[in-house]
């Protein structure tokens, strides 16, 4: 049989319109004991992924643990590209047993969800191997996730990968939703984007533009 290659993207690539967003208790009490990850960069990460499903109009949800009890505020990085939205506040540890946050997946309707928060081995986990057995596709953005100590967020990550989950990073994210320079409704923003929370990659696009004018897809 003769394979015949086509011009097209794979399905399991994430686009804006094929997924949900799940950002999950990116909050001051969850970093302090967070070793696995660098808290600057982690709130970086966090920020980026949120600017990034924001302005790609990627449904999203924003949930909290015992906000005003014990875990405190969620990042700014994350709750400032979505004005106005409401956080979903939880006693669960796992987010996949809380109704509220269940009653916004099914009114979003998307099979494949992505996660993103803290801590790995616990929030993260937990929604994760839950949404699985009901047959969700799940992505976790891990560089966007952390934990007690890099043995727990390891473990973690083999644990759900092991279960189905597919594992991707937070400048990924921003760049498997763009996908195409050529489209340019969006290209001004996602280079915005990466100039601004995207580390040497950001950096390498200012000196470029600056220095040479140069552009992808002949912007």
């Amino acid at each position: 049989m003769t394979i015949t290659a086509t011009p097209t993207p794979a399905k399991a690539l994430l686009s804006p319109a094929n997924h949900a967003l799940v950002l999950i208790d990116f909050q001051s009490q969850m970093a302090f004991a967070t070793k696995s990850i660098d808290t600057t960069l982690l709130r970086n990460n966090a920020g980026l992924v949120a600017n990034a499903a924001a302005g790609f109009n990627v449904p999203t949800i924003l949930t909290t643990v015992a906000e005003k009890s014990f875990s405190g505020p969620m990042f700014s990085e994350v709750t400032e590209p979505f004005p106005g939205q409401k956080l979903l506040d939880r006693t669960s540890m796992n987010t996949w047993e809380d109704a509220a946050v269940i009653d916004e997946i099914n009114k979003i309707g998307k099979e494949r969800i992505v996660f993103a928060g803290l801590w790995t081995s616990v929030c993260i986990v937990g929604p994760t191997l839950s949404a699985i057995e009901q047959g969700y596709e799940v992505y976790i953005i891990t560089d966007a996730c952390g934990d007690i100590s890099t043995e727990a967020h390891e473990r973690a990550v083999e644990r759900m990968i092991q279960a189905g989950a597919r594992p991707v990073t937070s400048l990924q994210y921003l760049l498997e939703l763009q996908r195409d320079w050529a489209r340019t409704e969006t290209y001004d923003f996602t280079t915005g984007v990466a100039r601004k929370l995207g580390g040497a990659y950001g950096l390498g696009i200012t000196y470029a533009k600056t220095m040479f004018n140069a552009s992808e897809g002949g912007h």
